[in-house]
């Protein structure tokens, strides 16, 4: 069975979880099912970033200690991810103890293997304490981080442990030459290429007067011990949620996909593997850099005070239905806008009139002119179509192009689209009236279950909960999320008892705000 270890970007524990989160956890839990249902032995692994100024900052407004405070944000991404389908399989936390463990483990390990890689330096810089990062000229606007425009940059002046980064800038450079996909999608990948070409930089890896920090393992020569800079604690959880050091975290280590927002490639396509290679560690398989979704072309995010309440939305619509919303108007390879208005529009259109309406159709007219059970008839020429959406699919979905999520449900409403003018071109309540045509009625009747059960199976990564539904109300046997693709050509409805129920996807009672 093929391993498949995925991880996301661990949240920063200093806010609630908001719309970009959701697109990166909800986006990942897709391809996570869909390798489930290909028959992959799948681990997912989610988590919080807890350490760092700003978090020590953020729990001082609020008069409480910072582990306190991490632990009640913790638990507040916990219960978003499971109100909206998110299934993982690991759950970690960089206060932790067996990560701090296998953090400092790394760090000595690069150290003893090249002595030479961490070294003393003094610095000054502007620190951006959003993104936990000292700032290039180039990510400066106005004297503000481009990211975080409502936050003043601090001019930091201090002695630190350094990793020496340009040493690893040949290795880089060659690991892009030979496996171009280790970046995708190839947008990102140009960025870090530039990057390169400018020279790379030593950077700094401690800093002094950080208490909620990972001590870095080794005192500096004047005895000062300072706290490990936060992505030199954040990105080795992908590692230490293996086990490592312990003996057998070689079972899942490598990963086999980092998914990752845009705004931290730099952290996972650069830092990440020079501090594995000079560990003599093997590399993750892929880093895959989504984009942002905005509204009104301005991003979803805390500092910049443009909100969507995720709780609002679940309420009004439902999990599945915010998640294939979301994904089917935000490209998984590039940035996306979102609305209340377009929501109800693709809402309405894809989910409500197509696909609920025709799910309803089907089971209502089986029932009635089959007694329920579904006849066992040869398919019509015309649902052999469907194979070249299904292939569309998978090419998005399976990784060969990218994770293109949206261009797999583009395939699936095709599919969808198609059914309906099967429907209306066959006119089965007009075939229902005349016993000559019983068989072309039976055909028409079974080619439609049999179409609708593809399509949830296909649907399930996106829509786990009604994708059942559907898989329930057309009669299947066992799970929707235990069938198998390799089976779904074959997939044959003969025979199911079909049930009539409630429709999918009812209409909002209220308006949008």
């Amino acid at each position: 069975m093929p391993r498949f270890y995925l991880t996301t970007a661990i949240d920063y524990a200093n806010g609630d979880p908001h719309l970009g989160h959701a697109l990166e956890k909800i986006g990942a839990d897709v391809i996570a099912r869909y390798h489930r249902l290909r028959g992959d032995d799948v681990h997912v692994l989610m988590g919080m970033d807890e350490h760092g100024q700003k978090v020590q900052q953020t729990a001082a407004q609020h008069g409480i200690e910072p582990q306190a405070f991490t632990d009640g944000v913790a638990a507040t991404f916990h219960a978003m991810w499971a109100r909206l389908g998110i299934h993982y399989d690991q759950f970690i936390r960089t206060t932790d103890a067996h990560h701090k463990a296998g953090v400092r483990a790394l760090i000595l390990r690069i150290m003893e293997r090249h002595p030479d890689d961490f070294y003393e330096r003094s610095y000054t810089g502007n620190y951006c304490v959003g993104c936990e990062a000292f700032k290039q000229d180039v990510d400066i606007v106005d004297g503000k981080c481009v990211l975080h425009p409502t936050r003043v940059l601090e001019e930091v002046e201090e002695r630190n442990w350094f990793f020496r980064l340009s040493k690893y800038q040949p290795f880089l450079q060659q690991l892009f030459a030979d496996q171009p996909s280790y970046l995708e999608p190839s947008s990102r990948r140009n960025e870090i290429l530039g990057l390169l070409a400018q020279g790379l930089e030593d950077i700094s890896a401690s800093r002094a007067g950080l208490e909620w920090a990972v001590p870095f393992p080794v005192a500096l020569s004047t005895g000062e011990v300072q706290g490990l800079y936060v992505w030199f604690d954040a990105l080795p959880n992908y590692l230490t949620a293996t086990g490592f050091p312990e003996s057998g975290f070689e079972h899942r280590w490598p990963a086999q996909l980092h998914i990752i927002g845009k705004d931290i490639t730099r952290f996972h396509a650069v830092i990440w593997p020079a501090m594995l290679h000079a560990a003599g560690l093997p590399l993750p398989h892929q880093v895959w850099a989504h984009g942002f979704a905005y509204s009104n072309g301005e991003r979803f995010s805390k500092s910049s005070g443009v909100k969507l309440d995720l709780g609002e939305v679940i309420d009004r619509f439902g999990a599945d239905a915010f998640r294939y919303v979301l994904l089917r108007e935000v490209p998984f390879d590039g940035d996306g806008n979102f609305s209340w208005e377009r929501f109800e529009e693709r809402y309405t259109s894809d989910l409500a009139n197509a696909l609920g309406n025709l799910a309803s159709r089907a089971t209502a007219m089986v029932e009635k002119y089959c007694n329920a059970v579904v006849p066992n008839v040869v398919a019509p020429a015309a649902e052999s179509d469907d194979s070249v959406d299904i292939a569309a699919y998978h090419a998005a979905m399976d990784g060969s192009r990218g994770f293109l999520l949206h261009e797999g449900l583009a395939a699936v409403g095709r599919m969808t689209a198609r059914a309906n003018e099967y429907t209306q071109a066959t006119a089965p309540w007009q075939l229902a009236k005349d016993p000559a045509q019983r068989e072309a009625l039976e055909q028409c009747m079974a080619s439609l279950i049999r179409r609708l059960a593809k399509q949830a199976v296909l649907l399930a990564p996106f829509m786990p909960q009604k994708s059942q539904a559907l898989w329930e109300q057309l009669g299947g046997n066992d799970r929707v999320d235990a069938q198998r693709f390799a089976d779904v050509a074959s997939l044959d409805a003969a025979g199911w008892t079909v049930h009539k129920r409630d429709g999918l996807f009812p209409r909002p009672v209220t308006a949008a705000p």
